[in-house]
């Protein structure tokens, strides 16, 4: 017999009655019946049921396990009595009654209980995250990810794409976040970085005639955490390809996302339609570029009812230049009790508040005030038929600017009685974050949002520069090695003005896949880095690899990256991605379990010739 076990435990069925097996694992659980000890030993692959009574030679040895103590037992499997059988065990017809036991490895008092659904600290759970692997969700979680990354696979072999492997070590780039540097000891003073994507080698890798590649590629960008991102690295899916379009892109990843979806999506939806939404429009209608398509709410510029109007807040803001004033529909939403709800919750996001129409069936009450009679004489009118209830729109807002414009504000979002819908003014870019927010909450809260189902779209026709706020200082706002739609002649006009072949895969809010057709002409890319800031010498110095690269007969090409961990995420049904991470970083990007970042010692540093500055 093996010397650790003959089965796992998962494998042990009624047809195994009567069979001597080995089994080894952990002790998940211990029961005490009456003198008989009963025990759920688990390993990767399930749990058996195992136990001991005074006849068993090993009984006083089998008294001294505990809890998630490793131990190898032999023993003879029984059938459960009928009343006994857990159904919902693969090995819940049997148990193995125990002849000898060896203790593997004993456990101390542990710090986090494996068994159970208890609630740990996320700095516990990350200290001894070995112990939290063992817990059922995680060990599901992480083979989840294993299986994923292997169908990924499978699938870009199928699709005629090879995997080659680029460097970790590499030079800085301005990919948009913090690089990590590497000191170089056998280059004094100067630095390597690890890459924030293999961007520049899998272009370069199409210059080397390879028209298709694709990476299961590590990442390392040094960035503030956020519950949907890893403040150290990840892990995506990046492909390229030659000699294609925006379209040939889309083509050929989104069947590779949407199958990895029906296949480990258990049984949810998966739209077979994917929007092309460009990012203007998914700032207008939704307050951002990774919109829900889940929550139907899609909001509208209003601002042409109010302006002139009576209510002078909004009327006087669209008096300035670039304000408007935009609607959030809420269906169903037309209580007074939730539209002070949101309100509070705008005032929260450090809004002054939200204002808000609510349309409802009219009452006796309105229409008394409304033809100068009493409440008692409009019910006899209505009783008579000479007066039918119609509909009116309450709230403040509704007051200001009188019933034609609020019909007007109606007919426009398409809302009924019983609806409501919110406003917010002024500069757009001061007010989408929270109006896209509101719109989430409102979905969340009306029961709007289809939580049974993953809905992709395209975000397309990305700005290729944006300005800084206080500078006005241009800068890319995107990927900076894209082509700009229109070539050379677009980049003689306003920066801003100029948008990219760039695009991004939204899916339930998140954005799961970045990528762009390519800049691959020399004349163009020094141009769009000069208008960033780069002039060419910069530009030739920061990029030579691809700068000389492009001399030699560069290809049209394109492609794009999705994260895995986030694709993970959402098919694990969390909303933090360090639940899909076999060992992650804690929030200030700390591994506690293996004590980094930690203090370099006087030997490495006089090795590499660095001196730390203390921080004050």
């Amino acid at each position: 017999m093996h010397a650790y076990r003959s089965h796992t435990c998962a494998e042990l069925t009624a047809a195994n009655v009567g069979d001597t097996v080995r089994l080894s694992g952990w002790v998940h659980r211990i029961r005490d019946h009456g003198g008989i000890l009963f025990i759920d030993l688990r390993d990767h692959y399930g749990v058996t049921q195992v136990l001991c009574d005074p006849d068993s030679p090993v009984f006083s040895d089998v008294e001294k396990v505990r809890s998630e103590w490793c131990i190898r037992i032999d023993g003879n499997v029984k059938a459960r009595d009928p009343e006994l059988i857990n159904p919902k065990l693969p090995t819940g017809e049997v148990e193995v009654f125990v002849r000898d036991i060896e203790v593997l490895g004993s456990a101390a008092e542990l710090p986090l209980i494996v068994f159970g659904d208890q609630e740990y600290p996320e700095e516990t759970r990350l200290r001894y995250r070995y112990l939290d692997l063992r817990r059922e969700a995680m060990q599901r979680n992480m083979t989840l990810r294993s299986d994923v990354v292997a169908s990924i696979r499978k699938r870009m072999w199928d699709k005629g794409f090879r995997e080659y492997q680029t460097p970790i070590i590499t030079a800085s780039s301005p990919e948009g976040a913090r690089d990590f540097l590497v000191p170089s000891r056998q280059h004094p003073g100067k630095f390597y970085a690890l890459p924030q994507a293999p961007q520049q080698f899998k272009q370069l890798i199409m210059v080397s005639g390879f028209d298709k590649y694709f990476q299961v590629a590590p990442c390392f960008r040094d960035e503030d955490p956020r519950a949907d991102r890893s403040p150290t690295d990840f892990y995506q899916l990046d492909m390229e390809m030659s000699f294609v379009e925006q379209q040939d892109v889309f083509d050929t990843i989104q069947p590779v996302i949407a199958g990895i979806f029906e296949e480990f999506g258990g049984g949810r939806k998966v739209d077979a339609e994917w929007e092309h939404i460009s990012y203007r429009d998914a700032a207008l209608w939704y307050g951002t570029d990774k919109p829900d398509l889940r929550n139907p709410i899609k909001m509208q510029d209003v601002s042409e009812h109010f302006r002139g109007s009576g209510f002078a807040i909004f009327a006087k803001l669209l008096e300035q230049e670039g304000t408007e004033v935009r609607a959030i529909p809420a269906p169903t939403g037309g209580s007074r009790k939730f539209c002070d709800r949101m309100n509070a919750f705008a005032q929260k996001e450090g809004l002054p508040g939200m204002g808000y129409i609510f349309w409802r069936k009219q009452s006796p009450d309105s229409i008394a005030q409304e033809q100068g009679i009493t409440v008692k004489e409009v019910n006899a009118k209505i009783k008579a038929g000479e007066i039918t209830l119609g509909e009116e729109a309450a709230g403040p807002l509704a007051k200001n600017i009188g019933p034609e414009r609020t019909e007007a504000i109606r007919q426009q979002l398409g809302l009924q009685v019983g609806d409501a819908a919110f406003f917010l003014g002024g500069k757009p870019q001061a007010f989408e974050t929270v109006a896209g927010k509101a719109r989430t909450v409102i979905g969340e809260e009306l029961s709007l949002t289809d939580k049974d189902r993953f809905a992709f779209a395209w975000i397309v026709d990305f700005p290729m520069y944006e300005a800084d706020d206080e500078s006005g200082k241009v800068d890319f706002s995107h990927n900076p090695f894209s082509m700009p739609q229109g070539g050379l002649e677009a980049l003689n006009g306003d920066p801003l003005d100029v948008l990219g072949y760039q695009y991004d895969l939204s899916c339930n809010g998140y954005e799961l896949v970045s990528g762009a057709i390519r800049n691959h002409q020399l004349d163009i890319m020094i141009k769009a880095f000069e208008l960033a800031g780069y002039d060419e010498a910069e530009v030739r110095k920061r990029f030579g690899g691809m700068v000389n690269a492009f001399q030699y007969g560069a290809p049209p090409h394109g492609g794009c990256a999705a994260g895995i961990d986030r694709i993970v995420m959402l098919l694990a049904d969390t909303a933090n991605i360090r639940e899909v991470i076999m060992f992650p970083m804690n929030q200030r990007a700390e591994d506690l379990m293996m004590d980094a970042p930690s203090d370099p010692t006087s030997d490495q540093l006089m090795e590499l010739g660095l001196r730390v500055i203390p921080q004050e």
